[in-house]
């Protein structure tokens, strides 16, 4: 593909020669920026339409969900076990796991599917951590992690304004849930030297969103988490990665009618899972690749006064929405 690149520039370098100095420097520098622009396009291609899928039996036997009762985290479980993977769901409720599991089962009869009820709010509890460890060592080859419980902001809020109760559960359900999953699943994948980790992370992470500090600073936590990890364990061959939605049409997001530019969490998971073992840091759903892209090439204070304008929009009809519902 490189060869490609130089053979497209060649006219150009021949018709530089006979150019001034200042000219033949700059046009030079616009043929690295092209050159470079378009090995990155030829490489986006390759990972998101040419790659092939990793073997999910290659990282191991079971694969773990957090959050696994709904939207996106509910689609990769049932995305594992369409791809022949046993899966152990862990979310809050009794019976919604039980619906889920039956869902899946339904569906792949051939899998092993189980279920753990457990509040991530209380995941620094020593029983919650007892729990927890018990039904892995129950299913001992677990090869796949995702890291995918989490909660937002209820509506867009200045940060001295926010519940403290809201306060906390961002950093539990979306650090602390992730860290400490992350940490009893590691021992097994590095003895056993194979595993994947996928930390559900957010756009919100890697842009400027006034009004939703706490859920993009938690967002960075773990892109920034992840990316030490894979440098710590790649020579273990754990594969340690964050994978980076934008909208995907959930109640989280509270979106439901799903789009080309926001999935829906079954077309999301399935691009989820193929990139398995892969990249550090994706967007693997390629529209949002796109989106990333562009807003990370747009100047930051525009972007930032932007994501102002329309948080305080989307506050102001919240508030008005809870004063309507106080005055019933």
């Amino acid at each position: 593909m490189a060869d490609r690149v130089l053979e497209l520039l060649a006219p150009l370098q021949a018709a530089l020669s006979a150019s001034p100095l200042a000219v033949k420097v700059s046009a030079a520098v616009g043929c690295l920026v092209l050159s470079r622009l378009a090995l990155q396009l030829l490489g986006s291609l390759y990972t998101f339409f040419l790659r092939p899928a990793k073997s999910l039996k290659s990282f191991g036997q079971w694969g773990v969900v957090t959050g696994a009762t709904d939207g996106i985290g509910k689609a990769l479980a049932m995305e594992l076990a369409r791809k022949g993977m046993n899966v152990v769901l862990m979310s809050r409720t009794q019976s919604r796991l039980e619906e889920a599991r039956s869902e899946i089962l339904a569906k792949y009869p051939k899998v092993q599917v189980e279920i753990l009820a457990v509040d991530f709010n209380r995941v620094d509890e020593p029983s919650v951590r007892q729990a927890l460890q018990q039904k892995l060592d129950q299913v001992k080859d677990v090869g796949v992690l995702f890291n995918n419980v989490g909660v937002s902001y209820d509506f867009p809020e200045f940060f001295d304004q926010l519940p403290e109760d809201r306060v906390d559960s961002l950093i539990k359900l979306n650090v602390t849930a992730a860290t400490v999953m992350t940490k009893l699943v590691l021992p097994g994948m590095a003895l056993r030297k194979r595993g994947a980790i996928v930390n559900v992370s957010s756009g919100s992470g890697r842009m400027v969103v006034p009004l939703l500090s706490e859920y993009s600073a938690t967002k960075k936590y773990i892109e920034q988490f992840t990316i030490c990890l894979a440098a710590e364990y790649s020579a273990k061959n754990v594969h340690v990665q964050c994978h980076v939605p934008m909208f995907v049409s959930t109640k989280l997001a509270k979106i439901r009618h799903a789009s080309f530019m926001v999935p829906s969490p079954a077309t999301y998971a399935r691009a989820s899972v193929a990139h398995l073992g892969y990249d550090t840091l994706l967007s693997p759903y390629w529209p949002h690749a796109l989106q990333i892209w562009l807003y990370e090439s747009a100047p930051t204070w525009l972007l930032s006064k932007g994501a102002m304008m329309t948080h305080l929009s989307l506050r102001k009809r919240a508030l008005k929405k809870l004063e309507a519902k106080k005055n019933q």
